[in-house]
């Protein structure tokens, strides 16, 4: 079972998420780092667990306000241990260019980015171990075009399910839709996103049949510590 942990980075700085609502978004407070600088955050995760990949969302790439270009970069320097998985809202018709020049990440599609027919028929193309799809929920919502979500047979070898009212609420995860992508999924790997509040949880979603789970706050609380870590690895 993979554990990833996630960085929100707004305006250069890692911020706490809340429940999906980005305007409420904080500086970011851990007892992992000192500051909320990304990198040192990405360090304090480190010195936690040996990782196998750290998840970011470039909020300013994905609000709109154009993507952190040296991002990439500066989090691989910190962390050079971990792969990365980034999502700073490229287009999928512009993300084809991106796969073949990243070298620092693996970039992330959102679905919440995805437009028209074209973005579809141009996410379709991409080489499926190239890049990871996150579909995401707003409540019950779905937020992309409906194809994409209706269609797994043109999903990527990963996938993850991001339910965004749930991400630093405590609520726990939505294993019920978990378990209904999984089992449409033929195979691929879905990773669970939001309201992951501690080790039962995490078993829950194994049970469930996730492959992993993207989780920041209960590291960043202590609910979930270095020895869960070791043997949720295990699972």
């Amino acid at each position: 079972m993979d554990v990833i942990p996630v960085i929100d980075v707004r305006y250069g700085l890692a911020v706490a998420a809340v429940r999906g609502e980005r305007a409420d978004y904080r500086p970011l407070v851990t007892a992992l780092a000192a500051g909320s600088d990304p990198a040192d955050v990405a360090r304090g995760y480190a010195a936690l667990f040996t990782f196998p990949v750290l998840y970011v969302a470039d909020l300013d790439g994905i609000e709109g306000r154009g993507r952190s270009e040296g991002l990439p970069a500066h989090l691989a320097a910190a962390v050079p241990g971990m792969r990365l998985w980034i999502d700073d809202g490229t287009p999928a018709r512009a993300a084809a260019r991106r796969i073949a020049d990243a070298r620092h990440a693996t970039p992330v599609i959102g679905t919440e980015s995805l437009g028209d027919e074209g973005d579809v028929t141009a996410l379709r193309a991409l080489p499926p171990d190239r890049y990871v799809l996150s579909l995401d929920f707003r409540d019950d919502r779905f937020d992309g075009p409906r194809a994409v979500l209706e269609e797994p047979l043109h999903w990527p070898h990963a996938v993850i399910v991001m339910t965004l009212a749930r991400v630093g609420s405590g609520e726990g995860p939505d294993l019920q839709r978990i378990a209904s992508i999984v089992g449409r999924a033929d195979g691929r790997r879905i990773y669970a996103a939001g309201g992951v509040r501690d080790r039962a949880d995490i078993e829950a979603l194994h049970a469930a049949g996730a492959a992993g789970v993207l989780i920041a706050t209960a590291l960043h609380t202590g609910t979930i510590k270095a020895d869960d870590l070791q043997e949720i690895a295990g699972l």
